[in-house]
């Protein structure tokens, strides 16, 4: 798969956790030259982590998310999520992730129903 992707946090727990919609997902997974990761979704996901897994599995799966394109909060993204925010109605984090696939002209792999009916989304639903 050579284009590149955000992949939300939403996703990332997902395949984190194996679930069934995770072992699709993962199948979704960019390399990591093509996975595009904004340092709020670190922020998410070590929070997550530490929570649900403990300190130990968070420092490797941040240290792996290093390893991939990671895009930081800067000035542009936060205006472009600001506009984002009030054009599609989106919470900050989500405002800031959607804004950081669109500002870099990549998909967003999600499984955040937030976002399943916006452009450049690869939206996986979580089974009821």
């Amino acid at each position: 798969m050579a284009a590149s992707r955000v992949v939300d946090t939403s996703a990332w727990i997902e395949w984190l956790t194996g679930s069934a919609l995770g072992k699709k997902l993962g199948k979704q997974f960019p390399d990591k030259a093509q996975c595009i990761v904004p340092t709020i979704v670190q922020l998410e996901l070590s929070k997550w982590l530490v929570r649900e897994l403990g300190e130990d599995q968070a420092d490797q799966v941040i240290a792996y998310t290093q390893k991939c394109v990671v895009v930081p909060l800067d000035t542009t993204m936060a205006l472009l999520a600001a506009d984002l925010h009030r054009e599609r109605k989106l919470a900050t984090a989500d405002a800031i992730v959607y804004a950081t696939a669109r500002h870099v002209g990549a998909e967003l792999l999600t499984c955040d129903a937030h976002f399943e009916n916006l452009p450049d989304v690869a939206f996986f639903p979580k089974s009821a």
